[in-house]
Parts: C-alpha cells; structure tokens; sequence
C-alpha cells in the first residue's frame, strides 16, 4: 500500500502541476470572466434572488425546480472539502493556499455559469424520459465530429470513476474517522448505516434526490456557519492577523510548521489551495451541469447565473469560516515533533521506537519519516476538529464538526451518485443505471478500509481527468456563451421576465480544416 500510495501522490503532484490543470484551470476561468464581462459580480445578487427566492421558473420545463437543482448541486460540493479539505490544503500549504481557494472560487463562478448554461441549453432525455445533460452531452452535441464525441466520451469515463472519488471514497473516509475520534463509533458501523442511508434515498432517482436535499442542505451550512461564528467570536483578537496570515503566505516562500517535513512552499500553496478549491466548488470540472441540465428553466442563462451562486456559497462562504477557523486558531503552527508526540502518545500497542527513545534520535531514519508523513497527513486532516476543541467549546467543539461532517458527507454522496450515474448511463445506456447505484452504495463501505492520504490523492487525480475535458470544451465554446449571455441579459439584466427566447442550437465545426458554427441536431436521443 506504500508503494502504491507514493505511486498515486506523483501522479497527483503531475496532475495538478503548473504544467498541466492549474494554468489550465487559471486561464479558462480568466478567459470566461473576460468575456462574460465579470457577470460573477455584476448579476449574483439577482442570480441569488432567483435561486433563493423566487426558487423556480413558472413555465420552466425540467424534472426539479432551480432551488432543487442548487440544492442538490451544493449537497455534492458543500462536503468534507469545505471541513476536511481546506484543513488538510491548509496543513500542507500553509495559510496562502486559502487565497488560492479564493481565486479558484472567485474566477470558477465564470466556469461554473458557463458549463451549467451549456447543461441546461443542450440538455436531451434518456430511454426512461429522464433529463440527461452535462459535459458527456454537451460536448459531442456543441463540437461536432471526433473532437467533440472524444471529449464527451474522455469526460463521461472519469466523471463515472471520480464519483467513487470525490463523492464516495473522500466523505466516506472523513465521516467514520470523524465520528470514531467525537463518539468512539465504529467506523464500519458509520459506513453501514450510511450506505443503508444511500441506498434508500438513490431508489427514488434525482426527484427523490432534490427533495431529500432541499429540506437539509439549507439546515446543514446554517448549522456550521453559526458554529463557525461562535468559534471566531471567541478568537476575535486573530482574525484580522488571520487575514494578514493568508496574504501573506500566498506568495511568501515559507516552510510550514506542520508541512515542513512535507516540503511546504509557494508552489505547494499553489497547488493544493487551487486543487482543494475546484474539489470544494468542482468549478470546472463539469458535474454541476449534470444536475443543472435537470432543472425547470425557460432560458439556459438563467439556470447558468442560478448554478453560478453555488460557487459563492460553497467557497467564499463556507470554506472561508472553516479557513479563517483554522489559522485564527493557531492550531495549524504545531511542528513535526509536536505532531509526533501527540501520536505517540495515543498508541498503545506495538509501539515504535522513536516513541520510546526519543523522537529527536530518528530524524534521519527513512522508517520514522514514512511515520510521520503519514501521521501529519491525519493531523491535517483533523485540524478543523482541533481548532474547534481548542476554545471554550472543549470537547463539544469536535462533536459539533463530526455531525456537521455527517450532514455535509450524507449530502455529498447523494449528489454525486446521480453525477456518476449519468455519466455510466451515456456511455452504456440505461441498463447500467441500477447496477451503478448499487456498486457505488456498496463501496461506502470499502472506501473504510483505506488510508486517508491514499484516499485524496485518489481523488485530485480523477477529478483533475475529469476537468480536463470540460476545460477544454469551455474555450473553444466561450464564443457562443459569451455571444447568447449577452443577447439574453440585454433583454431581460435583473432576470424578472423568463420568457426571452431560447437561441437556436449550434455546433462548432472543424470540417475541411475549417472552423464554422453550423445547426446542431435538435433530435431527443433515445438510447
């Protein structure tokens, strides 16, 4: 499993390297803003009244409502990413790589808007009438020829195998260990019951799936947002140098405390700020289209402004409580030896030797620095549960975090199996949907069984394969986004009327060595 792990972490650092996902990550988000005229600033407050408000479009047609689809959208993003995840980018990469997270989220709402538009406008139904629509859609149907069916197919792979990731495995792995340390329970107990969970709400397909997420998920970000306020207040003294702390160790070459045996600098900043950050708002990736295509809508800008606010909420929101938390905290400066005594201290049988002779003595051995990068992968994983224990809250401070994690993780689950579902369904048709579900409800309970670091570094990978054809899909189509976005908030700027006209449907085309916008087939598919 070591090897196997060490294997896995090169894969991920290529991954996510400024030679291949961050400048590509970067530039879609930085393009798509430019031509979309900064519309993550100039229409969220009308784009939150109609996700939030309004909730749905009269004559819309689809299988949920908008406020189902944000809900169920953000029940997949709003996960152990906003704990877990900004804890362990964090603990890795210090305190500038939640200004990374920020600049993931802030130029992902472009993205995010411009794949859920595309979701909603080249949207079809599968063989039992159900809403089919995303990048395995919209990518063959909007670039014509092997490019487009390429990316679609490319996509439609990973997004089937990055749900038993991001959605799956990552929860999975954060909830049991959370409730074992808060409760003592049994982390197979935990996966257990949450598979049976799973199981009992994917039977009813995505109408079940909006209902169930709209009645809690609302609850669940009030529930640790008020937590989070309470954290602050008592360590209100440090938010402010918390702030100053994230400036500037977003470009300050640095070693952090904890990340120091893990070769912490600007770069490792960089890449887990920005890797965390797409797998908290999956701005990007294209899975939030998938559940956009669903929703009641009279116009794809509409949905797309709607879907937009769920990168608002997830990252500049909530992953902001948990982040300032953290640093405000002071829980993320233990070093290495710190770090070490606090494990040895908790094991009580086969223990090592550097536990007994003296930590100090070891700091050559390869054996001890395989330890210890494992135990500090932990730590930063708990840091969340550590910055809440270390206020006046005590011991509740980890209880409320782990049933937070809870809600968060049930959510996340729920919302990328259907992600996952659909992409298999376009692949193979709708006689793998029932299959799909159950392999993924039953690998919650083998997701148990493996390591935590192992279990992230799993997850960046599919997620970064997954983004890589929905990005590049958004640059060759920013043209038509750009061109129908405008056309549709001339006519209707503070989304109040719905009942613009749709453009016709187009097609990017490459043949004879020419790039042209021809008509793109406007037949419902039926497999």
């Amino acid at each position: 499993m070591e090897v196997f792990g060490d294997i896995i972490g090169q894969i991920d650092s290529f991954v996510w390297s400024i030679w291949l996902l961050i400048p590509l990550l970067a530039g879609t988000g930085v393009l798509l803003t430019f031509r979309l005229r900064g519309v993550q600033f100039t229409k969220l407050w009308a784009a939150l009244r109609l996700g939030l408000f309004a909730r749905k479009d009269k004559d819309g047609e689809g299988d949920i409502s908008h406020f189902q689809a944000l809900t169920t959208a953000l029940a997949a993003t709003v996960g152990t990413g906003n704990i877990v995840g900004v804890a362990t980018a964090i603990g890795a990469g210090g305190p500038g790589a939640l200004f990374w997270m920020w600049v993931t989220g802030i130029l992902g709402m472009a993205s995010k808007y411009s794949e859920a538009f595309l979701g909603s406008k080249y949207r079809e139904l599968d063989a039992k009438g159900q809403v089919m629509g995303g990048p395995q859609v919209y990518l063959k149907k909007a670039i014509k020829g092997p490019v487009g069916k390429f990316l679609g197919i490319i996509f439609a792979i990973f997004g089937a195998l990055a749900a038993f990731g991001i959605g799956n495995g990552t929860q999975i792995s954060s909830m049991t260990r959370n409730m074992e340390v808060a409760f003592g329970i049994d982390p197979l107990i935990t996966g257990v019951i949450i598979m049976i969970l799973t199981g009992l709400t994917l039977i009813g397909g995505i109408k079940s799936i909006g209902k169930v997420t709209a009645a809690f998920v609302p609850f669940m970000i009030l529930l640790y947002i008020v937590a989070g306020i309470v954290v602050l207040a008592m360590n209100y003294q440090n938010i402010l140098p918390a702030f100053g702390q994230v400036f500037y160790y977003a470009f300050a070459d640095w070693s952090a405390p904890v990340g120091g045996a893990l070769g912490t600098t600007v770069a490792l900043a960089i890449q887990k700020g920005m890797a965390r950050g797409i797998f908290s708002n999956e701005s990007g990736m294209g899975s939030a289209a998938i559940v956009a295509a669903a929703a009641q809508t009279t116009h794809p800008v509409r949905q797309g402004l709607v879907s937009m606010t769920q990168t608002f909420i997830d990252t500049i929101i909530v992953v902001s409580f948990t982040g300032l938390v953290i640093i405000s905290s002071g829980v993320w400066t233990a070093g290495p030896a710190e770090v070490a005594k606090q494990a040895c201290s908790a094991i009580t049988d086969n223990i090592p030797a550097w536990c007994t002779g003296g930590i100090e003595g070891f700091a050559d051995n390869p054996d001890f620095q395989s330890w210890l990068s494992g135990i500090a992968s932990s730590f930063q994983s708990n840091l969340t549960s550590t910055a809440f224990a270390s206020t006046a809250l005590g011991s509740f401070g980890p209880k409320i975090v782990a049933v937070c994690i809870v809600f968060f993780a049930l959510s996340t689950v729920i919302g990328w199996a259907y992600y996952g579902e659909r992409c298999a369904v376009s692949l193979l048709g709708i006689k793998v949907q029932l299959p799909y579900r159950i392999v993924f409800t039953a690998m919650i309970v083998v997701w148990v069984l493996f390591p935590v670091g192992v279990i992230w570094d799993i997850a960046d990978i599919l997620n970064g394969l997954m983004a890589l054809p929905n990005l590049i899909g958004l640059l060759l189509l920013s043209g038509l986004i750009a061109r129908e976005t405008r056309k549709y908030l001339n006519q209707d700027p503070d989304l109040t009327q719905g009942g613009v006209g749709v453009e016709p449907l187009m097609a990017l085309s490459f043949k004879g060595g020419k790039v042209s916008w021809v008509p793109a087939e406007e037949t419902v598919a039926r497999q």
